[in-house]
């Protein structure tokens, strides 16, 4: 299915006047379909006023209740696929400022409680030095003192042990030397700190040998409400729970090629040595 991005917040509305309408074609009232959604009545007038976007699920439910087969019921799931996707371009985000996006992140961290991080490329903000921090977005014009901060301040969240965290990091992503060699050493020991802590899980995926597979994006997952997605020129938020099971199946199954505990550690230390010996 192709996005077009501007069309992604009609898109919502159009969803909205299509399930309304379904339902007044059916001779049915909110009150009914809400009992055989098992949703309340409140949910059902929400989301057909535009104001609550449904899961798919939510609109699969509506579609078995109201009966509705081929074309229109096809249109309807396409709506609400588009209506779970929202783009994030960078453009966008830096004129609002970093530090609001920042904030957004800390919204969702608060109310998830289990993650995972794709790392392709760089390190994420969580695990990140604030030397780290600040070179990673030296190419944004303006005071970033607020952004580098919060970022630094969500760091918090991983000591919460009410959640859990799954770090995988390829060993690209780990050694690319964004920073001088012995800054880079120290990078490099604060992911052997972080992978002490006991509900956090961090992997590394060495390039050699042979891994048969081709990722091509960074990408987070949230509980099973959320992923985004990182390209070049945004973030792709998808809430279908269809996409956001393809994204948990895509990590576990590079989590096959990672390694763990010691093993993790004893490389990271090996690669944290070899900056060190540049330096010298």
């Amino acid at each position: 299915m192709t996005f077009d991005p501007g069309r992604l917040g009609q898109s919502r509305s159009d969803l909205a006047e299509a399930l309304r309408s379904l339902r007044r074609r059916a001779g049915r009232t909110q009150t009914w379909l809400a009992r055989r959604c098992s949703m309340s009545q409140t949910r059902v007038s929400n989301i057909e006023s535009g104001k609550l976007t449904p899961t798919v699920l939510d609109v699969e439910l509506i579609i078995e209740a109201l009966g509705p087969s081929g074309p229109a019921a096809s249109q309807i799931l396409e709506l609400v696929r588009t209506a779970n996707t929202e783009w994030q371009d960078h453009w966008s985000s830096r004129r609002r400022g970093l530090d609001k996006k920042q904030n957004e992140l800390a919204r969702i961290e608060k109310v998830a409680t289990e993650f995972r991080f794709f790392l392709l490329s760089a390190i994420t903000g969580l695990l990140a030095t604030p030397e780290y921090v600040c070179a990673s977005i030296a190419d944004v014009p303006g005071d970033q003192s607020r952004t580098i901060a919060r970022k630094i301040e969500r760091q918090s969240v991983l000591y919460d042990s009410s959640k859990s965290f799954a770090f995988l990091l390829t060993e690209q992503a780990v050694r690319w030397p964004l920073l001088p060699p012995l800054a880079m050493a120290v990078q490099i020991d604060r992911l052997v700190s972080v992978s002490r802590i006991p509900h956090v899980r961090l992997g590394v995926i060495a390039l050699g040998g042979r891994i048969p597979e081709l990722p091509l994006n960074t990408f987070t997952v949230y509980d099973r409400r959320l992923a985004t997605v990182e390209t070049g020129t945004g973030v792709l938020m998808l809430r279908d729970h269809r996409d956001v099971n393809a994204y948990r199946e895509d990590f576990e199954r590079y989590a096959s090629y990672a390694v763990f505990g010691d093993e993790c550690r004893e490389l990271l230390s090996e690669w944290s040595s070899r900056f060190i010996r540049q330096r010298e």
